[in-house]
């Protein structure tokens, strides 16, 4: 197959072209040339940027294209009229987060999309993400139609993931001592391994498969206390969970999903409660959740976070006094 990659050259887009050309594939990346440039040395590199720059696509055909760096529907709908009659599907990635609210438990893909009030917006960065995914979406549909794969993934996990979304639950758990544990620890958490959702766009692709796939994981329900306790046997350690309830946190001014990465509070909890059933059906794979811990621990212990863009998770220094505090009200 030959496969053109908009990005490409970070986290789960990297590991799509490492897994594409280990399988055979060729493989081309479009990108600006400002993030990781020299990544997949092995990789056809054309540099441009899709906002105004898709000229250096000339006039070439690739089999299909994986836009992994959508974000605002003008951009979107430029590169996917661009390559029509040229590629055979367009899989574009979208998110979770494009679903309107309120999500009942257990939401499949039919469930409808976010509607952005502006949608003159392209302030991606913020409360308009989902809405812009969702339009990103209408707008891949419109051009390619029963020719489109859209995926929809959770939040993304593993080895190479420059933000704390995931590993600062790996590294606080492997440190050990008392740890503060966010909330009501039986709601549920989804994510999923990038390695895993590589694969899955090569799966679909390759077989020719199309529609619309949410994809998260694990494949059984998984709990904060259960992730907090699987962390803690896979990487050892003395770790003791404290749980602290939300309304105390919310009170302090912690602040969810960013400060405390994975925690939502109840009432927003159900984003973490998709159904995979389709995504499973159609090919993908899951990885134990041992071998995301052990391998992310492993690749955070091996990179310097000089560079990584500024996190917003707490501090030791914060963790400490809220648990004081914590005890002092208990």
């Amino acid at each position: 197959m030959e496969l053109l990659i908009l990005g490409g050259t970070r986290f789960a887009g990297r590991w799509l072209a490492e897994q594409a050309l280990a399988a055979g594939h060729r493989v081309t990346l479009l990108h600006r040339g400002l993030t990781d440039a020299h990544a997949v040395p092995r990789a056809e590199h054309l540099i441009g940027d899709r906002d105004g720059g898709l000229a250096v696509l000339g006039d070439r055909h690739w089999d299909a294209v994986v836009d992994t760096s959508g974000y605002v529907p003008r951009v979107v709908r430029a590169s996917a009229e661009a390559l029509k009659g040229r590629i055979g599907a367009y899989l574009f990635v979208s998110s979770i987060s494009a679903y309107a609210e309120p999500l009942p438990s257990g939401y499949g893909e039919d469930h409808p999309l976010a509607v952005l009030e502006d949608r003159t917006t392209e302030e991606y960065v913020g409360p308009a993400y989902g809405g812009l995914k969702a339009l990103c979406e209408r707008v891949v549909d419109e051009v390619w139609g029963e020719r489109s794969v859209i995926v929809r993934p959770g939040l993304i996990v593993g080895p190479r993931d420059y933000t704390d979304r995931f590993a600062y639950w790996v590294r606080r758990v492997a440190k050990g001592g008392e740890v503060l544990a966010p909330g009501d620890p039986d709601l549920g958490t989804q994510f999923v391994d990038a390695r895993d959702l590589a694969a899955f766009y090569l799966e679909v692709l390759t077989r020719g498969v199309r529609g619309v796939y949410q994809v998260t994981g694990p494949a059984a329900r998984l709990s904060m206390r259960g992730f907090l306790e699987a962390a803690r046997g896979t990487l050892g350690g003395d770790a003791r969970f404290t749980w602290v309830d939300e309304a105390f946190l919310l009170a302090e001014g912690v602040q969810p999903w960013t400060e405390m990465p994975l925690w939502l509070p109840a009432g927003e909890a159900s984003i973490a409660q998709a159904d995979v059933s389709r995504a499973l059906a159609a090919g993908l794979q899951l990885r134990s959740l041992s071998d995301t811990l052990r391998d992310t621990l492993a690749w955070e212990q091996s990179h310097s976070p000089n560079g990584r863009p500024a996190s917003a998770v707490l501090t030791p220094e914060r963790e400490a006094e809220l648990l004081a505090r914590w005890r002092v009200r208990g």
